[in-house]
């Protein structure tokens, strides 16, 4: 089970997310967002993570702004939360870059629909209940689906997630990876050491069959 934390703010942050034991640290790269950040901070952020995987997180970027943040940051992984389309993504990807696409699930039905538009041009594709909101979208109804997702396309679950339900997510879902940020917060762009230390280990846990509780409809 691979583990993202996202919207770090703070350099002592990336070094406790990497201390944690997770695999990728994602930036807010995109500007007017409460966890934006500017090219330098960024960059002191991603430097403190170490050897974890950079991802950057863009919300209808222009392609030479992502390629010069590509440059700049070192980045590793594109994650891409806005309109973009299957072309954008997969010149990026043709670029040797891993592509992971953001959508918004409704109906199970509705969500293979748009994954099909993706699948060939992605590597992943991230299930969140909102533009970054950390609002959770219905499991159960993703779970109908999950066996019908292309095979090879990764898949990323995020929204919502905590120490306590990530457990949930992992077993309804069977994701790839799971990916949080303000559920490990203490406050709005601050990350809380227990709380990571909390999610990383649940997640590894229940990734490895070692968890144990309820199987979904965690709150």
């Amino acid at each position: 089970m691979l583990v993202k934390v996202c919207g770090v703010c703070r350099p002592r942050d990336a070094a406790l997310v990497a201390a944690a034991g997770a695999d990728y640290l994602g930036v807010i790269l995109s500007p007017g967002f409460s966890r934006s950040q500017g090219g330098a901070e960024a960059a002191a952020i991603y430097a403190a993570a170490g050897p974890l995987a950079r991802a950057g997180v863009f919300v209808d970027a222009t392609r030479a702004e992502m390629e010069a943040a590509v440059a700049e940051q070192g980045l590793q992984v594109l994650q891409l939360h806005g309109a973009e389309t299957p072309a954008l993504a997969g010149s990026l990807r043709r670029e040797g870059l891993e592509v992971w696409k953001a959508l918004r699930p409704g109906t199970g039905e509705s969500l293979l629909a748009v994954v099909q538009e993706y699948a060939a041009v992605v590597d992943a594709v991230l299930l969140d209940g909102g533009r970054g909101s950390g609002t959770r979208f219905d499991w159960d109804a993703i779970a109908d689906v999950r066996g019908r997702l292309p095979t090879g396309l990764r898949l990323v679950v995020a929204g919502g997630l905590t120490p306590e339900n990530v457990i949930g997510a992992v077993r309804v879902l069977h994701p790839d990876a799971v990916d949080v940020s303000s559920g490990v917060e203490s406050a709005p762009g601050q990350k809380s050491p227990e709380a990571v230390r909390a999610f990383v280990a649940a997640a590894r846990a229940v990734g490895n069959g070692r968890a144990a509780g309820p199987t979904h409809k965690e709150s």
